[in-house]
């Protein structure tokens, strides 16, 4: 579940297709994301899920892996 709406919220701010997004896929290599689009989709994370990421942890994402893993430990706070 997680992960559903994670892609929708990558895919609405990088404007890409939902098949260029897997468990694995990086923020930068892959999707080529900047530091704007990494801070937007934490947002839209934190708004989605009603969570605050903290920013050591925010730092820490890398690949949408790492986003689900992080949403995942603040929900089970």
């Amino acid at each position: 579940m997680e992960f559903e709406k994670l892609q929708g919220i990558i895919e609405s701010v990088l404007n890409i297709g939902p098949e260029e997004i897997t468990m694995g896929t990086t923020f930068v290599d892959d999707l080529g994301a900047d530091s704007l689009d990494i801070f937007q989709i934490i947002m839209g994370i934190e708004e989605e899920f009603d969570i605050e990421i903290p920013g050591e942890a925010a730092e820490q994402i890398v690949t949408v892996a790492d986003a689900v893993e992080q949403i995942k430990n603040v929900l089970n706070e």
